[in-house]
């Protein structure tokens, strides 16, 4: 019974069986992640799933290393591609009492983006349709028309679509 259990999800499926598998021991049996409703690689960590809206072929968190905090809510479009080692942040902190949320804005993030690899996405960020986020930016600002690669530390435009 498990044997055509495996073979269906795999035919059915983008993942190997051993993202199946781990997938399945973290968030069922070690119960990380356990609130996510789509595949999650096992190093990554998504807090506050419930506030986390997520489009049509967009999966945050199977790429190793992911952090999402969506405290104040995340929206990310359709066809968003996100890569490893990224962190996306929606809520700030008091400096000395780290448990007290201060107010801050959602992030929302367009259909068919992609998010380069160790990028940092910092509360109330807007990102348009079509934005590429270089590896190792830190987006501090919107960039609400999209169509454009953001690049740097702080991130800006380097390149429109």
């Amino acid at each position: 019974m498990l044997k055509k259990i495996l073979k269906l999800a795999l035919r059915n499926s983008d993942y190997s069986l051993s993202f199946i598998v781990l997938d399945f021991l973290f968030r069922k049996i070690l119960k990380r992640n356990s609130g996510v409703k789509w595949p999650v690689h096992f190093t990554t960590t998504i807090h506050n799933p419930e506030k986390l809206r997520v489009g049509k072929n967009t999966y945050p968190g199977d790429s190793p290393g992911i952090y999402i905090n969506a405290q104040m809510g995340i929206s990310i479009g359709d066809n968003t591609n996100i890569g490893p080692n990224v962190v996306m942040v929606s809520a700030n902190h008091d400096p000395i009492l780290n448990s007290n949320f201060l107010p801050s804005e959602p992030i929302y993030i367009g259909a068919d983006c992609w998010i380069g690899g160790n990028a940092c996405i910092l509360p109330g960020v807007r990102l348009g349709d079509r934005t590429i986020v270089g590896a190792g930016s830190v987006v501090t600002k919107s960039f609400p028309k999209g169509n454009c690669i953001i690049a740097g530390n702080p991130a800006k435009i380097i390149r429109i679509l």
